[in-house]
């Protein structure tokens, strides 16, 4: 481990920008979920229960304005490491929903699938690029 992944991200930091992206887009499909239940289960890939059964996509909600939160205030505060390992694990997320969706849904609702890996590789990449991305040195 170097010096540099010990450092915390300035805001300014280009290799922090996937990781500020990614904690407002899982915030923004928090809320999705959370005032437009019936969108948010749209955009998941599955149907919106009625009743009380449709506390499910609240609970989507909330899980993802938590991880963006994670992400959004470990990006702020901590370190190069930290951010990219969090992301990394947070990967694991869509991948779950993958296997929901296809579970519920098999291959009949292939864009929905596409779009949970989308936010896997998404993910992953930013995970990777904060780990690894190294700018050129000054000097």
């Amino acid at each position: 481990m170097t010096q540099r992944d010990q450092e915390a991200l300035p805001i300014y930091d280009p290799d922090l920008w996937p990781a500020l992206f990614l904690a407002i887009a899982l915030m923004a499909l928090g809320c999705v979920f959370v005032f437009a239940p019936r969108l948010g289960a749209a955009v998941f890939g599955l149907p919106a229960p009625e009743g009380s059964s449709a506390a499910w996509v609240a609970v989507v909600g909330v899980r993802d304005l938590v991880f963006g939160s994670y992400v959004l205030v470990l990006a702020s505060c901590s370190t190069r490491r930290a951010v990219g390992l969090v992301l990394g694990m947070t990967a694991l997320i869509p991948l779950g929903d993958i296997l929901i969706v296809f579970a519920i849904q098999g291959f009949t609702s292939p864009g929905h699938l596409l779009l949970h890996l989308a936010s896997l590789c998404a993910m992953a990449i930013a995970a990777v690029w904060t780990l690894r991305h190294r700018p050129p040195s000054a000097g």
